[in-house]
């Protein structure tokens, strides 16, 4: 690829074959555009309805569901196909949900680009034309100003104070002047080429003519997205952890189906019967509700995401913020408000500030928007004429009582603009802006408190360090001066009016950071979770603004791009924990971030909004995107866009990600501490050997039905604990299946499993009849499953303290499962079909005592846990919002 920088102008026009006054012919154009392609980015290749459908297929857990539903339907030669459609219905629901979101994700991302297609003014033919930005062609000449979207990458040929904001591009949070001329040395980097547009930027002040020199993916914009296009998307710790799941409730599976054939083999039992009560028995050991209850929770989080200004593009993205443990957070924009503002004027003469805003506002381009809420421009410039504004000078009013008669323009050799305007009583005025030192230089008098005085060395000394101090702040300053005469000059030009000024003060102006921001960061501290700065501006600016947001603490290092070219990745990421802060990076530099943190076994968030981002977003854990000045490019590469542009949301996500995974631990904790109980009611019964098995293959099934779906789903619907942002971020790498989560499966599946044997015998001693000792275990066994969906609510906290009906869902869950059961229980056609008889008064007492006991035991242990620990440790026990 040509560095079209480098070389001279004519070069340029000889190497595009076109021409500066007539450009490209209609012809021409055309087979350019057939030639190069649209001025358009490439995109990764979208999957086909099929392929989705495939790939949500390959999930571990629903091929274990496809393999159980077959096993349930074969087993009983077609005759028990209800289960079996049961199985195939939530793994068609669960692929619905999943592929839906996926495509109004799209669909969402494909609007938005569609509302930002910009137009361009083309010289084609030797006439000015207005045309989609897709439709041009290297060798196009192409018109800007002030407001417009540059459509591609291009050679300055002529300017006049020629600005652009490069911030998506290069980090660079203020205006870059241009220039037209000769050609740069070959290593200039993208920042500093000062006689090129970048496709992207906006164009912020005066008026220019380019020659366009790349587009699509020949662009600078097109190398990024290259970048990003080779990115490959790994999995989510959620999907790890069901991966693992899967893999458990596979084998466990196996084994019981191979231990209950052994067992029936050994005991001469019919082995068609045992081989329908040990496939009945591993669908039940299946919680085959668990994929749709996990895509239902996540659709859930996405809701309330959607609520607080973030979109969701992937169900699983939520979750993974849920154990994110450093966020590398672009500057400009995110953490900032990407709006200069003016935060102090020094003048040598009291009470002459309005007179340092006037003059400021009047040497400036900047326009009001036809709301006059805001202005539009340079950003240095806006900034000076809000302020201004606010303090009683509205720009408006100050043009019409000071009309402009001339200028001349900003330029960047001289660092400075003048404007010549009429005075209202006669006579005019002649203002001007620039660098301190720039001004300074043209300087003769200063307005002091006692008037206009000479001025000598002591107060050019004292200006020069009033402008440190600023400048120490990490301020950008500009300082104003004047000169009044009674006749308007001949010409305008810099010489002519840059002379014998008069000093009258220094403005400082920043990107300031986002009233919100320190609060988000001081939050993400409390959780343990390390906030990173990653910007393209200058390391000075950078450390400043990461010391008012609480980024960068005493003992933190802060690495620039050269400082990190010379650094090996090996040495980086030896590195990276004391580093807080990385300025003037490249979007290279910002994936060798993301990657040492990575192999530190982190989990990334990275938020940004420029096309800069983009290859960092897609190379994260969880990429976050700016929905209002967020490219399209970053928008494209992200898990999440904030449509608010509020670092502070990502904060709300991370929040939503920990409760969202405690609740999908919950349902499996439920449904496995049930399937457990369930496995070792059958497996013992099957061992000691019971003449008559507890439960048969229709009352297992029909269990697994009503326990295995609303009351794990409920638990999905659990409010979000408190204070579950003052513990650290969980390791994504820990096994779910811990040895305390897994102790408390054991002895609560234990204690199911217990009292619903517990429950046939004293139903067998109480009656000496089988079948109402059958009712008496079904009966237990679903009841104590439901009472012990409340239990789960929490591990640590009473379900008292939480509130009986603090979760409706859950009520509602309870509600439906009773009712379910008892028609079972109750109404004559259903017992014949699932071998029940009625029960007694008392023997019903007796099965309810025996339902209750794992809720009562769970409540009691729970109490013991929290009375051997600090009174701080109760204080973080959960309760709704």
């Amino acid at each position: 690829m040509r560095t079209f920088y480098s070389d001279s102008l004519r070069r340029v026009l000889e190497t595009l074959n076109t021409d500066p006054d007539r450009g490209l012919s209609g012809q021409e154009a055309a087979r350019r555009l057939a030639a190069y392609g649209p001025n358009q980015l490439d995109e990764a290749p979208q999957a086909g309805k099929l392929r989705q459908v495939l790939g949500q297929l390959k999930d571990p857990m629903i091929l274990v569901l496809l393999a159980a539903a077959a096993l349930s339907f074969f087993a009983g030669g077609g005759r028990d196909w209800l289960d079996a459609a049961i199985i195939l219905g939530i793994v068609v629901f669960n692929t619905v949900i999943s592929v839906s979101q996926e495509d109004n994700a799209r669909k969402a991302l494909e609007a938005l680009r569609k509302l930002s297609s910009p137009k361009a003014k083309v010289l084609r033919d030797g006439g000015e034309a207005k045309l989609d930005s897709t439709d041009l062609v290297p060798g196009d000449i192409v018109w800007l100003e002030a407001g417009d979207y540059v459509p591609a990458d291009g050679r300055i040929l002529w300017e006049a104070g020629l600005q652009t904001d490069e911030s998506a591009m290069t980090g660079e949070s203020g205006a870059v002047a241009k220039r037209d001329g000769s050609g740069l040395p070959p290593d200039t980097p993208l920042a500093e080429r000062k006689n090129m547009v970048i496709g992207g930027t906006v164009v912020t002040g005066g008026r220019g003519k380019i020659v366009v020199t790349g587009t699509g993916m020949d662009s600078e914009m097109g190398k990024i997205a290259g970048l990003l296009l080779r990115q490959q998307q790994g999995q989510t710790p959620l999907q790890w952890k069901m991966g693992e799941v899967s893999q458990v409730l596979s084998l466990v599976c196996v084994g019981v189906c191979a231990v209950m054939f052994g067992v029936g083999m050994l005991q001469h039992r019919d082995i068609l019967d045992m081989f329908l009560t040990a496939v009945a028995l591993a669908v039940a050991a299946i919680p085959e509700g668990l994929p749709a209850i996990v895509t239902i929770v996540l659709a859930i989080g996405v809701g309330r995401m959607a609520k607080r200004n973030a979109i969701i593009k992937r169900l699983p993205a939520v979750e993974t913020l849920g154990c994110a443990s450093v966020i590398c957070s672009d500057k400009t924009g995110t953490l900032t408000k990407n709006q200069m503002a003016v935060l102090d004027v020094w003048t040598a003469a009291p009470g002459k500030r309005p007179l340092a805003l006037t003059l400021g506002t009047l040497c400036s381009d900047a326009k009001p928007t036809p709301d006059g809420t805001d202005f539009t421009g340079d950003p240095t410039e806006t900034a000076i004429a809000l302020r201004a504004a606010r303090e009683g000078f509205a720009k408006t009013r100050l043009d019409q009582d000071f009309p402009r008669r001339g200028e001349a323009p900003f330029d960047a050799v001289r660092k400075r603009m003048a404007t010549c305007h009429t005075c209202p009583g006669g006579g005019v005025l002649i203002a001007v802006k620039g660098a301190p030192e720039a001004v300074l230089a043209q300087c003769t008098h200063l307005l002091g408190p006692g008037g206009r005085k000479p001025l000598d060395a002591g107060s050019r000394g004292r200006i020069l360090s009033e402008n440190r101090i600023l400048a120490g702040q990490a301020l950008r300053v500009l300082a104003v001066a004047q000169r009044e005469e009674t006749a308007a000059p001949k010409q305008f030009d810099a010489q002519t009016l840059e002379h014998d000024l008069t000093f009258v003060g220094l403005i400082g102006m920043m990107d300031p950071p986002r009233p919100e921001a320190r609060t988000a960061v001081d939050r993400c501290a409390a959780a343990g979770i390390r906030p990173i700065m990653i910007t393209g501006d200058h390391k000075e600016t950078a450390v400043a603004i990461a010391r008012q947001l609480n980024i960068f603490r005493p003992g933190d290092k802060a690495i620039d791009g050269p400082g990190l070219d010379f650094l090996p990745q090996e040495a980086l990421e030896e590195e990276i924990e004391r580093v807080s802060v990385y300025a003037r990076v490249t979007p290279e530099h910002k994936l060798r971030i993301v990657q040492a943190w990575q192999k530190k076994g982190r989990i990334v968030a990275m938020t940004g909004d420029g096309v800069n981002d983009a290859p960092a977003l897609r190379a994260a854990d969880i990429g976050c995107a700016m929905g209002k000045t967020g490219t399209d490019v970053a928008k494209g590469a992200a898990d999440m866009i904030l449509t608010d542009d509020n670092f502070a949301t990502v904060v709300a996500a991370v929040e939503q990600g920990r409760g969202i995974y405690a609740n999908i631990r919950k349902a499996i904790h439920y449904l496995l501490s049930c399937n457990i109980g369930e496995i070792l009611t059958i497996f013992l019964a099957t061992v000691l050997p019971f003449s008559h098995a507890p439960l048969t293959p229709v009352q297992l099934l029909w269990l697994n039905l009503v326990t295995d779906s609303l009351p794990a789903l409920a638990l999905g619907m659990e409010p979000v604990e408190r204070r579950v942002m003052d513990q650290p971020p969980r390791d994504p790498h820990e096994p779910l299946f811990s040895r305390a989560f897994s102790r408390r499966l054991a002895w609560q599946g234990i204690l199911v499993g217990g009292i619903t044997l517990l429950a046939y015998g004293l139903g067998l001693h109480l009656s000496n009849d089988y079948a109402v000792a059958n009712t008496m275990a079904f009966a237990t066994l679903t009841l104590s499953q439901l009472f012990h969906a409340f239990d789960v609510r929490s591990e640590r906290t009473s379900l008292f303290r939480l509130g009986v009906f603090s979760n409706p869902a859950m009520n509602k869950a309870f509600l439906v499962g009773l009712l379910l059961q008892a028609a079972v229980l109750l109404a004559p056609p259903l017992q014949a079909a699932f071998s029940v008889v009625p029960l007694t008064l008392s023997l019903w007492g007796v099965t309810l005592g025996l339902a209750l006991t794992p809720l009562i035991v769970c409540e009691i242990v729970k109490g013991a846990h929290r009375a051997t620990q600090p009174k701080t440790v109760q204080e973080t026990a959960a309760a709704p919002r």
